[in-house]
């Protein structure tokens, strides 16, 4: 008879239990093929927030704050008023700014001869002193050419006027108009202490506007010196501030710049230098009064780009033209003739190796550099070009390109 299973049809007959699952030892690898398990983030933690990594000191940071709006509006506002806090430190810091802009060009523009004394031999700091002692003999040589006469120059008119006052005195007419308007009694009422508190607000500052430039002048050459002295290590600091992937393209096109703003700045010297040296020259073949400072007067306005030499050369031929009419005809002729030459000689053959820049963003850059920066920003202008048509022609039009 065939047996049946009881555990179906009788309900108080339970079945045997199923054989548990024995769990895998605790040594047990998993499979080969089998996938990496995927971690699941705790409930109330963002998944896309970085895992939190033991200080070990200040133990375990907490979970990120939740980003409501009354945070995202405070971060914001923050914000704006940091920005407009750096700002007024900027404006406030100007002037700072202005000198600092000054010495980074002045040790651009020295580094390529500290370059030349390194490889001939000589040591880094014994290099950048020799340089230094250069600039500081020229600056004074320059203020040696030109505070004497000034202050000659204004002796003599001092001396000069009480026998400008007597022939003054001696003209009818100059008396006449003198009765006429009551010149004496005006003078007079002008003497008096508000007059005496403005002159001598403007003898005041008057000193400190000297004061304040020699202060200017020693804070550029000690700038100057310090960014020589650590040129290298600044340029490999800016350097490490890029993004590895982008380091070695970056320092190429940095060196490219540094270099064509050096190599301007040693022609636009040699340049200036030659023009002082023919200056100088020519004041002694006319007979022009010192000579020596006019020279350095052409020298250092001939710096200017575009417009630096013609300021040079009217001031001499009024120099020549308060001295006699044939010498001020010599001076003009003579500046004629000679900026020509160094306009389509001198200057192209100096200058073909260090930057090439179109005349039209020359002119405008220097305009816009004097209205920026005044006389600085007349000097920057020219390498600023070059860097700026550089990056255009090596990063911006390329990428154009590629869209």
């Amino acid at each position: 008879m065939p047996q049946h299973d009881r555990s179906g049809d009788d309900p108080d007959v339970t079945p045997d239990p199923l054989p548990a699952k024995t769990p895998p030892p605790a040594d047990a690898s998993p499979p080969a093929d089998a996938p990496p398990p995927v971690p699941v983030p705790a409930p109330g933690i963002d998944p896309d927030a970085p895992p939190a990594v033991p200080s070990g000191k200040f133990g375990t940071p907490g979970r990120p704050l939740r980003r409501s709006s009354f945070l995202i509006g405070f971060t914001g506002a923050l914000g704006v008023l940091l920005a407009y806090t750096l700002y007024l430190g900027i404006r406030n810091a100007g002037g700072i700014l202005v000198l600092v802009v000054i010495a980074l060009f002045l040790a651009v523009g020295l580094n390529p001869a500290v370059v030349r004394l390194r490889r001939w031999g000589v040591p880094h700091g014994l290099a950048v002193a020799a340089v230094a002692l250069v600039v500081v003999l020229l600056l004074c040589g320059g203020v040696v050419a030109l505070v004497p006469p000034i202050v000659t120059q204004s002796g003599q008119f001092i001396d000069q006027i009480p026998n400008l006052l007597d022939e003054l005195r001696r003209n009818p007419t100059v008396n006449d108009l003198v009765e006429r308007y009551d010149v004496v009694e005006r003078v007079q009422g002008a003497a008096n202490a508000e007059t005496v508190g403005r002159a001598l607000g403007g003898v005041l500052g008057g000193a400190q506007l000297i004061f304040g430039t020699v202060f200017r002048t020693l804070t550029v050459l000690v700038l100057t010196i310090y960014f020589l002295a650590y040129f290298n290590k600044l340029r490999a600091l800016g350097y490490s501030l890029v993004p590895r992937s982008r380091r070695e393209r970056v320092q190429l096109i940095g060196d490219e710049i540094l270099a064509k703003v050096g190599a301007y700045m040693v022609g636009a010297l040699s340049i200036a230098v030659l023009a002082g040296a023919t200056t100088f020259v020519f004041a002694l073949i006319v007979g022009l009064p010192y000579p020596f400072a006019l020279a350095v007067v052409v020298a250092v306005t001939d710096l200017i780009p575009q417009i630096g030499a013609t300021l040079g050369a009217v001031i001499v031929s009024l120099v020549g033209f308060a001295t006699d009419l044939p010498t001020g005809i010599a001076c003009a002729i003579f500046f004629l003739v000679y900026q020509q030459v160094e306009n389509y000689l001198i200057y192209p053959k100096v200058m073909r190796r260090s930057v090439e820049v179109n005349e039209v963003a020359a002119l405008l850059a220097a305009l816009l550099g004097v209205a920026l920066l005044g006389v600085v920003g007349a000097l920057i202008a020219i390498p600023t070009v070059a860097a700026l048509q550089l990056i255009l022609r090596e990063v911006v039009l390329p990428r154009q390109e590629t869209r």
